[in-house]
């Protein structure tokens, strides 16, 4: 996590009852010219303005690198911190001969790029080996301010059921090693290798949490609270919930877009929280169930209604889930943008789909490459 994303909410945040998000993204660096995973990040860092490498980090990868936005409460602060992000990020990638995309995992065969030189990810390979021997896994982490860990907690329960939409929205890896995978978010089905990879399950309490953790770290399924790696959970670091479910989007378009169903499903939750309507108490297997079928089809195919486990189409659950966030969306000045920004996203499809109609278009994967870093920039 880059350590400008998340802070306590603003003292106009707890006047308003306005709730802060902050938005973290994970990109690819790729050869130019055949779009294969390259161990370019200590160069790309180098090239960092000075005034930014605080919002730039590392990753797990060479091959990958992060920035995260500073929390606000405006959409228009969070696209701008992301735009200047990501061109500044393009730009220094450029200069170290190499391509940032946001991808959720490299869609050209290559050799596996080091994990980087870091103590703490010696430790996770000394126990776990490279679960995931590809080019890296990207994806997006938005963070929401709440007051206290409990009520942290109750939000956790609540908006867990409404996730797999939120992962169908975002899939955008289709490709891996040189082929369609069949998959709209083949990032999804690589990163469940990691043993703390799952739905959050339903929690009684913060001290429920806490517990969870601390047995997950002594049977060996974590090193640490950092390694928890449920769909969404407390930051350990933040008075935030960290919702970290999807694949980093390809355009700021699409992250913003996301942030704020996010933002809004979080008020959603705390609005019902304080009236006493109750979690919907969804079935472990069945979100399971429900993430794979997101990560399977996307926003293109069918989606599992969580309420009844029928499928549906999942642009038909979309629009409900949207509907169900109006409120919220409305109270933060959202409602618009959303509104235009979804119009967009059903014109040009998910991410998976962008990069799909480009190959069916030309047979050439760098063409796809190409593509995702204009999508990245702009």
């Amino acid at each position: 996590m880059t350590g400008q994303v998340a802070e306590a909410p603003s003292e106009m945040a707890a006047a308003t009852g306005l709730l802060t998000v902050g938005v973290e993204e994970e990109f690819l660096l790729v050869d130019p010219h055949t779009g294969a995973a390259v161990p370019a990040v200590d160069l790309v860092m180098e090239q960092v303005p000075a005034e930014l490498r605080g919002q730039v980090e590392r990753e797990f990868q060479t091959s990958q690198i992060e920035i995260g936005s500073p929390p606000g409460l405006e959409l228009s602060s969070i696209r701008h911190s992301l735009g200047v992000l990501r061109r500044a990020l393009a730009d220094a990638a450029e200069r170290a001969g190499v391509h940032l995309l946001a991808i959720g995992t490299g869609p050209v065969d290559g050799p596996v790029p080091p994990v980087v030189d870091k103590p703490r990810f010696d430790r996770m390979i000394e126990r776990f080996r490279l679960l995931v021997p590809g080019p890296g896994n990207n994806g997006m982490h938005v963070h929401v301010g709440v007051p206290d860990p409990e009520t942290g907690v109750q939000v956790l329960n609540h908006v867990r059921p409404w996730l797999p939409l939120l992962h169908a929205m975002t899939t955008n890896s289709p490709f891996a090693r040189g082929e369609d995978t069949g998959y709209a978010s083949w990032r999804s089905v690589e990163w469940e290798r990691w043993p703390s990879v799952a739905p959050t399950p339903w929690l009684e309490s913060h001290e429920h949490y806490q517990r969870l953790i601390r047995q997950l770290i002594s049977s060996g399924v974590m090193l640490d609270e950092g390694m928890l790696y449920w769909y969404a959970r407390l930051s350990a670091k933040y008075p935030t919930v960290e919702l970290r479910i999807g694949d980093v989007c390809p355009s700021v378009d699409d992250a913003v877009l996301v942030a704020a169903l996010v933002r809004a499903l979080v008020a959603t939750a705390r609005a019902d929280i304080d009236a006493g309507r109750p979690a919907l108490r969804t079935d472990h297997h069945l979100l399971v169930g429900a993430h794979w079928r997101a990560a399977h089809d996307g926003l293109e195919g069918e989606a599992v209604d969580v309420t009844t486990g029928e499928l549906r189409p999942a642009w038909e659950l979309l629009d409900q889930f949207v509907d169900r966030l109006r409120p919220a969306l409305e109270q933060h000045g959202d409602w618009a943008e959303v509104t235009d920004l979804l119009g967009g996203l059903r014109r040009h499809g998910s991410g998976a789909a962008r990069q799909r109609a480009v190959y069916a278009r030309t047979g050439r994967l760098t063409d796809v490459v190409q593509d995702v870093a204009r999508q990245t920039r702009d």
